[in-house]
């Protein structure tokens, strides 16, 4: 059962594009928000202490950077 992740991201970030790769590739579903298009959400990040991207949120946890082995958790 998959429960679909927001993924916050910007423009030319490496791991945020490994980020979505890893989610692609292992069938997880999420939403994406580019901070560079939906400025809206850098405040929100802001808001929630987040000072970088990528920042991957499920009902339960959040994951910063890329990190495989915490987004196979969240996916279970």
């Amino acid at each position: 059962m998959n429960k679909a992740l927001t993924i916050f991201t910007k423009n030319g970030c490496i791991q945020c594009k490994m980020t979505k790769r890893f989610l692609a590739e292992h069938n997880i579903a999420f939403e994406e928000h580019n901070i560079n298009n939906q400025p809206q959400y850098l405040d929100y990040l802001k808001q929630q202490g987040f000072q970088s991207v990528p920042v991957v949120m499920s009902q339960t946890a959040t994951v910063v950077g890329f990190r495989p082995d915490a987004l196979k958790e969240l996916a279970q």
